[in-house]
This record gives C-alpha cells, structure tokens and sequence, in this order.
C-alpha cells in the first residue's frame, strides 16, 4: 500500500493556501525515507536569476510539454524550467538552479502554481526515480513520489496524479496522494499515456500487454477496454478532452487511427505518408473537427475528422458546396477501385501541411486562434501557423520565435 508521511492532506491546486508537504515511497521501496520539505526555504532549492545583461551560452532543451488546454506550454532545461504563454508568446516565469539543474519532465496543471518535476539529463536536478510536486507561489517543492525506477511521465489533472514507469503505472489521488490504481503494461520507455480532462470521470489509455495494444480504463463505469490499434508497437496516441476519442499511430508511422474509446470500434484511418516515420505526437482540435500529426519527416500534417466531439458521435455526410462543415480528407482519384487495388489508393490524406527542417523533434497543438496550429521543436523553436480549413494546402506562418532566448528578446 502507498504510504504517506504526514496526516495533513493537500490543498486544492488552487488553493491560495500553503499547501502541506508530503512524502510518498513506492510500495516495497527499502531506501530511506527523506524528511518532509516542510521546513525547505527558497534559499535550499537555490533558485537563482539571471542578469540579461550578461551574456551566457543557451541552455540545453530536455523536455517540452503543452498544458492540459494547449494555452502554454512547460520547458525542461539542463538548468531548470521554464513556463511560456502561448498566445500572445511571451515568457511567464523561469527558475534556474545554481546547482546541478537538469529537469526532464515538467507537468503543468492547467494554469495553476503546482507542477510536477522529474530529474533529468547529465546534471539532474532531483532523482529520477523522483516526481516532485513543487508550488510556485512558494517557489520550491511540497513533496514528493518515490520510485524503484526512473519516472519516464506524469500526467496531471485536478483530482489525479498519474506516474508513468518502464513497465508500470501509479495513479494517485491529489489530495491526499493515496495510491487508487496500478497499471502493468508492456515496455512503455517513452512514458505513453493519456488522461481526459473534462469535468466527469477520468479515461486513462496507455499500453496494453501486447504489441500495438492499447488499454483504455473508464473509471465510472469501472471498465477496461482492450483495442488491438496496429500491428507494430505503439508510437504515439492522444486522446480528446472529453476522452471519447482516440487517435494512434505505430513504430511504422504511416497510419494513423482514430477510435471510439467507449466501445472501441474504429472510426477513421488517415494517412500521413507511404514511407516509415517516427510519430512525434498528434493532437486533437478542442472540437475533434481536426487532428495535427507531426513526425520526424519535419512536416506537420493536419486531418479532417469526420462526426463531431460528444457523447454519441455521429457520421454526418458531407456536401462539397458547403464551406462551413469540415471538408473530407482528400483521397486518391483512385478510389473507384478499392477492394482491387491496395488500401494506399484508397487512403485519405492531410488537408493542410506545414514543412519543418528534417531531423528536429517537433510537438504539435491547435491554437486558440481560429484555424491555427503552434509547433515546438527541441530546438527551441516556437511557430505559430494557420491552416485554410476549406482549400487546404500549405499553411501560412504567422510567427516564429526562440524560447530559449533570454526574456528580454521576446
């Protein structure tokens, strides 16, 4: 069983209040137990800022993330973290450590001063077989989760905390970080997993037992939901905010489907080319109208999603003269012969694209703008780009920006 150090539970993540330290080992962990960080002041997390004036090299990117509503988005560097806006682009805060500093893994809840944190790259900052719960109106850690192995993700959500290992999945209640759930999947060491966001109960989906299995748990109905996706490993998959639908792609990169999460049926199946590709991520509109998908052949793709978001999702046929719906994937001329020739022919194809430099990782989210999408790049790169929703073709950029750069350039 989970054990918890203090009585005391926590406060709500928005909460004005301090929030009360705790200190979680997982179960049949034998190292030491370390003492509460409720006696840790600012000056032991060695929080430091920097001079703009001085010039110093960049730091090393380790992690990005978007936010739960795609708002901002969380970077982990060799010397700290940082938390960026994303429209209008602008930095919201930095914290650097003068000591050590490396932080893989940075999980915002929404727009909320809790974060989770995980040690990373050649300096870490914390153990990384550590997630750190740190406040930002404090500015240092309120507690902790202890692992037997590396963390490899943590996904957050208002009422859960969900820890990602090798082999394992622990989610936890927030209030009180009482263990309520373990999950035992197959090897899963890019930490795959996915929480739904609206305000009912939680859908998780990670990876099953097998090979190019997914695992979808309802926790209202207390159901689990086993879909064969593909046949090659799980690369990738992301799911709405209301958890009805979920898109995956494999190890081969050129499929990508989209599932009903209630009775996994398939739905859909775009294609986002002939040849192999590592799928970076994909990502839903806040509609499901729209699914982005970028890869490592630095282009990003955006689908048309047939049906619309909701608890009975329906297919609605489409009328080519009216702009105002979605338009289909266009698929190949083709089409007359599917059945006869291979499924490629018949496949349907992104509507809009936006072409990156090859060999950067890029991460991909609608905009709050109408029609947008934001890419980030391990590079550092910010853009901001919009899609024509009727003619498609190549999108229009519309920003660029470095978020490694010093606040005082944006």
């Amino acid at each position: 069983m989970a054990t918890v150090s203090s009585s005391s539970s926590l406060a709500s993540p928005y909460s004005e209040s301090t929030v009360p330290s705790h200190h979680h080992r997982d179960p049949g962990d034998d190292t030491e137990s370390l003492d509460s960080f409720s006696s840790m002041s600012l000056n032991s997390e060695e929080v430091v800022t920097h001079n703009s004036d001085i010039q110093t090299p960049l730091p090393s990117l380790l992690h990005l993330s978007f936010n739960q509503d795609h708002a901002c988005f969380a970077v982990g560097t060799d010397r700290g973290f940082r938390i960026l806006n994303c429209d209008p682009f602008r930095e919201i805060f930095r914290r650097d450590f003068d000591r050590g500093g490396g932080v893989a893994v940075v999980e915002m809840l929404f727009r909320c001063n809790i974060l989770a944190l995980v040690g990373g790259g050649p300096d870490p900052q914390y153990p990384p077989n550590k997630v750190m719960i740190w406040d930002d109106h404090q500015s240092r850690c309120i507690g902790e989760l202890s692992f037997r192995s590396d963390v490899r993700s943590v996904r957050l959500r208002r009422d859960r905390i969900i820890v990602v290992l090798e082999q394992k999945i622990f989610v936890y209640n927030f209030a009180d970080l009482k263990l309520m759930h373990q999950i035992e999947t197959i090897g899963n060491p890019k930490g795959l997993c996915a929480v739904s966001q609206g305000a009912g109960s939680m859908v998780l989906v990670c990876p099953g037992l097998q090979k190019g299995q997914v695992r979808i748990e309802h926790y209202a109905s207390k159901r689990t939901k086993f879909v064969m996706a593909h046949d090659s490993r799980i690369a990738c998959f992301a799911l709405t905010q209301d958890g009805h639908l979920l898109a995956t792609a494999s190890s081969k990169g050129t499929l990508v489907r989209i599932f009903n999460t209630v009775d996994g049926t398939l739905r859909q199946e775009v294609r986002r080319g002939a040849d192999r590709a590592e799928i970076y991520s994909l990502a839903f509109s806040s509609n499901a109208q729209w699914l982005a998908v970028s890869s490592d052949k630095g282009t990003v793709h955006v689908f048309g999603l047939k049906g619309n978001s909701g608890a009975q999702v329906k297919d609605t046929p489409r009328i080519a003269s009216d702009l105002t719906r979605t338009p289909s994937s266009p698929s190949s001329s083709l089409s007359l012969f599917k059945g006869v020739l291979p499924k490629y022919f018949s496949s349907e194809w992104s509507v809009a694209q936006f072409r990156l430099v090859e060999g950067t990782q890029y991460i991909v989210a609608f905009g709050h703008q109408k029609n947008t999408v934001v890419i980030l790049g391990m590079d550092g790169s910010f853009y901001r780009c919009q899609y024509d929703p009727v003619n498609g073709g190549e999108m229009s950029q519309l920003e660029y920006h470095n978020c490694l750069k010093p606040p005082s350039v944006f």
